[in-house]
């Protein structure tokens, strides 16, 4: 099992969709009934033309053209409409969330979901008060793959130069998340299987796990 050492950890940021909150079964429905009415093919086809260094909104142009403002507010009316019933935290996501927080260890939500869906799902799951940061889409100059949300939900917790793989811990399903946390110097964990795939990954700077039971696993073995 992967050894992990959170004796100087201070901070840890968290991906929302496919990391903390299992959305990817409504994002699917949504997408695809929306993709149904502009007659395009089915989601597994048409992301191949996204840019996988943008957030899902920001691809929508790349799939609905000159529709793509019109398109994405109908993908929000659906997916709102479903989320709620089919929304769940993965299996031990909770109680990693309860680790950190007995240690006092700061924790954050950095996502490039727009705030509006975010915080519509958020109480679903976890309570805000849990999070002593959260950046959504847009809120930062640049999302990511970039490590600008990262920075911007840290300062004022933790200076630039302090940030570091043992200090600072990105935590997401996605090479965007990844990218990130190697940007600012942070450690990038991943948790799940990635929506997007994994290109052109520096694997050998990324600690894996298969889920968060096997994470927590990893954290109560962690060195203190």
């Amino acid at each position: 099992m992967t050894q992990l050492d959170i004796s100087k950890l201070r901070a840890v940021l968290f991906d929302w969709d496919n990391t903390l909150a299992e959305s990817r079964s409504s994002l699917v429905i949504a997408v695809n009934r929306v993709l149904k009415e502009y007659h395009l093919p089915e989601w597994e086809i048409s992301k191949q033309k996204r840019d996988t260094n943008l957030s899902f909104k920001d691809n929508f142009p790349r799939i609905f053209g000159d529709k793509a403002y019109e398109a994405y507010e109908r993908y929000r009316e659906i997916y709102k409409s479903i989320a709620a019933s089919r929304i769940t935290a993965f299996p031990s996501a909770k109680e990693v969330i309860e680790f950190f927080k007995s240690r006092g260890i700061i924790l954050m939500i950095v996502t490039n979901k727009e705030r509006c869906l975010l915080e519509y799902e958020l109480p679903l799951l976890y309570k805000k008060e849990d999070f002593a940061k959260i950046v959504c889409g847009h809120e930062a100059p640049r999302d990511k793959p970039h490590g600008d949300q990262a920075l911007f939900a840290l300062k004022g917790f933790i200076n630039r130069e302090e940030i570091s793989p043992e200090t600072v811990w990105i935590v997401g399903d996605s090479p965007q998340d990844s990218n990130s946390a190697l940007e600012i110097n942070a450690l990038p964990i991943r948790i799940n299987r990635s929506i997007w795939g994994d290109e052109g990954q520096r694997e050998d700077k990324i600690v894996y796990f298969s889920g968060f039971p096997e994470f927590l696993s990893a954290l109560k073995l962690a060195k203190n």
